[in-house]
């Protein structure tokens, strides 16, 4: 197969006050939810001047990887596109069709499976290529990447240097946790053939990072950036939940690990810098958050090695069990049944 371009999926984000209206009704649209619902949502923007940092992760994301490419003599143009803000996929995949791309590897911003983290982006090719009409590129999107050593080792160094912030002498009573974005249960135990993948994956990248990190410390795996109407059940327990009993279990100190995430972004700024940071000062706990992949040289090396997966035959790194593939099967990850709010 011949590839002739890469494109940089991802969530996209508000870069002004402006935007951030507009942009929550992006992310909702369809359910009918009503603005008063996203007031909430809104004001953890504005805490940030109304600027999500993912677009700017995305850049400096995207910049690393030509700087890799090039240093590898991968030959293909780099394109970035969003889900729900500006650069839109659509604007992206009209402008590649412009330069003449005709088939290009995508990189989706999430290491799982699951509707949102990974179905959802091929829809979002599939709808992208609709709008732009005849003579649009055709996109292959990389693998799901949970297991690859360019994800879990930059998780693995960011907790070794969390756990540097906490005192030495209290590490006996000290919890890692593992957290990640909950999904509705429903979701999650309809995740195609093998059911439950999402959860599986994260439940497998924790115990390799537990692993090589701290293996000598208790962890868990929890949620964070819950949403949805209260009435329908997601993924459990919550972050600030899970610290409540910790501590009341005799933890002294916690170190928090997004591995359900490639950057900081705003859910893990907002939910763990601030509410769950917060909900451990509050209970007595000491507290340390490990940092995200970003543009770790690991992470970024792990993208052209996807690349050049397909374009050059070359070995699937993983350090897991679980099975990856190319092509999603038809029934994998099927999207959630849509409920309009009251």
């Amino acid at each position: 197969m011949v590839y002739d371009a890469f494109v940089l999926l991802s969530f996209g984000g508000p870069e002004k006050p402006d935007d951030v209206m507009p942009f929550l009704r992006n992310v909702v649209r369809g359910r009918g939810v009503p603005d008063e619902r996203l007031a909430e949502v809104y004001e953890h923007y504005m805490h940030f001047g109304g600027v999500s940092p993912i677009n700017q992760q995305c850049r400096d994301l995207l910049a690393a990887i030509g700087t890799e490419f090039a240093a590898h003599d991968v030959d293909l143009p780099t394109y970035w596109g969003n889900r729900n803000w500006q650069p839109m996929l659509a604007d992206t995949v009209a402008r590649m069709r412009d330069d003449g791309v005709e088939h290009a590897l995508g990189f989706a911003t999430s290491a799982y499976g699951g509707y949102s983290s990974c179905r959802q982006y091929w829809e979002d090719i599939d709808a992208a290529r609709a709008h732009v009409g005849p003579g649009a590129p055709r996109i292959s999107k990389l693998r799901q990447f949970h297991d690859h050593p360019g994800f879990v080792n930059p998780h693995v160094s960011a907790v070794r240097e969390a756990l540097e912030e906490l005192e030495p002498d209290r590490r006996a009573s000290t919890r890692l946790v593992f957290t990640a974005h909950s999904v509705p249960v429903g979701m999650a135990r309809t995740a195609g053939p093998d059911g439950g993948r999402y959860t599986a994956q994260l439940e497998e990248t924790a115990r390799l990072v537990h692993a090589a990190a701290a293996a000598d410390l208790g962890y868990d795996l929890v949620w964070q950036s819950r949403s949805g109407p209260p009435h329908i059940p997601w993924l459990e327990p919550d972050i600030n939940d899970h610290l409540a009993l910790l501590a009341e279990k005799g933890a002294t100190d916690v170190v928090v690990s997004p591995i359900g995430f490639v950057s900081d972004h705003l859910e893990v700024i907002w939910d763990l810098d601030n509410e769950a940071k917060e909900t451990a000062a509050r209970l007595g706990l000491g507290y340390s958050r490990a940092a995200t992949p970003g543009v770790h040289p690991e992470f970024v090396a792990m993208v052209r090695q996807l690349v050049q997966e397909r374009t050059d035959d070359q070995n699937r790194p993983a350090l897991g069990t679980l099975p990856t593939w190319d092509v999603c099967p038809a029934d994998c990850c099927p999207p959630p049944a849509r409920r309009k709010a009251p």
